[in-house]
Order: structure tokens, then sequence, then C-alpha cells
């Protein structure tokens, strides 16, 4: 139930019957200065009430960017690796590709590259063994005469057959030391370095978005 409100009367008079009081009343006629002055004031009532509103909504707009942003970061974060996955997979079975065109063609380079690059060590060794499958060691006992000549290694060369060597792969023997290569383990080897990076690297190349740290990972 509503409270009563005392009833005021707008002309109060004295006991003399002289008005005591006498509330003001509200003017009816102005003058052109004064509607204009009044004409000003709520416009520019009207602007900064239209202002405060268009401020309100840049905020709330403002918000719901934020929240996008922070909702849809994260999600391009995991796109943009998954195709670093995909490109470096790529790039790996190009090379793949590459390498074994090259290995087939001419067998014999990753030998003849090695020793050339062993060539100070192998200097004053008496003699080398080579080992390599079948179809590789027929063809390279005239090739690693040759090189010996050009790097200068006087000692005795021989080449052996190993039916359990994979294709391209050697193992070079020089009494001090030993050298060897495996394509297939050097392929392997390749591809888990670029798994171990590639995990170890995980969503942390992008810049995280503001509250996406509590995103999992991986």
């Amino acid at each position: 139930m509503a409270e009563p409100q005392k009833f005021t009367f707008d002309t109060v008079f004295g006991a003399e019957g002289e008005v005591a009081f006498a509330a003001p009343r509200p003017k009816r006629v102005y003058s052109a200065a004064e509607v204009e002055a009044i004409r000003q004031e709520a416009r520019a009532e009207g602007e900064r009430t239209a202002l405060a509103s268009i401020a309100a909504l840049q905020q709330v707009a403002l918000a719901g960017v934020s929240a996008a942003c922070n909702e849809a970061l994260p999600r391009l974060a995991q796109v943009a690796h998954e195709h670093r996955k995909t490109s470096a997979a790529l790039t790996l079975a190009c090379a793949r590709a590459i390498a074994g065109a090259a290995l087939e063609r001419f067998p014999e380079a990753p030998v003849a590259a090695a020793l050339e690059a062993l060539a100070q060590e192998i200097e004053a060794a008496p003699r080398l063994v080579v080992t390599a499958a079948p179809d590789l060691a027929q063809r390279l006992q005239g090739v690693l005469d040759e090189l010996a000549g050009r790097i200068g290694f006087s000692g005795a060369i021989q080449v052996k057959a190993d039916d359990g060597a994979g294709a391209a792969a050697f193992t070079l023997d020089f009494g001090d030391g030993q050298a060897a290569f495996d394509p297939a383990a050097a392929d392997a080897r390749v591809a888990q370095a670029l798994d171990a990076a590639l995990a170890a690297e995980g969503l942390h190349a992008e810049t995280p978005a503001p509250g996406a740290h509590d995103e999992p990972e991986g």
C-alpha cells in the first residue's frame, strides 16, 4: 500500500488575509532568446545521451570481439600447427623421392663422398675395406681405385659384398676407425628428429591469444 502524501497548497494566506506563501508558477510565456537557450540545452542533452548510448554499445561490441578472438585464435593456432606438420611431411616425402632417385642413379656417390671426407684419416692406413650390397660392390672397385689416386691414398682397397646390407648402404673400415652409411637408418633419424621438433614446438609457434593459456595443447 502506497504511503499517504501530505497535501500542500500552492498559496497560503496569513491571519490578516495577506499572502504568506505562493508556490512559483510555471512560466508560460518565453522570449525568443529563452526558447533558443532551451532548444540548445535540449539538443546538448540529447547528444550526451546519444554519445553515452553509443559508448555503451561500443563496449558491448568490443567485449564480443574479444570473446570471439579468445575462442578463435587457439583454434587457428591448432590449424597452423597441423599445417606445419602436413608441410613437413610433404617436404620429407619429396626429399625421400629425390634422394631415392639420386641413389638409384648414382649408388656409388655416397661412398665416394665419404672417402673424400675421410682422406686425411685414411691417408696412412695400409688397407681400406669397403662392405656393401652385392650390386653396389660390383660397381665400387674401379670407382674407389680411381678416387684413391686423386686423394693420395696408396693403401690397398678391398671391396666386400654383404647380402644383408641395404641398397646404397656401406661400411668403411680403415683399421683405426670405421664409417658407415645406411639410407634407411638416416631417413628414420631425420623423420624422428622432425617429429620431435614438431612435438616440442607444439602450439607455441603462434602468439597465444589473451586468456588462451589454459587451452589444452597437442
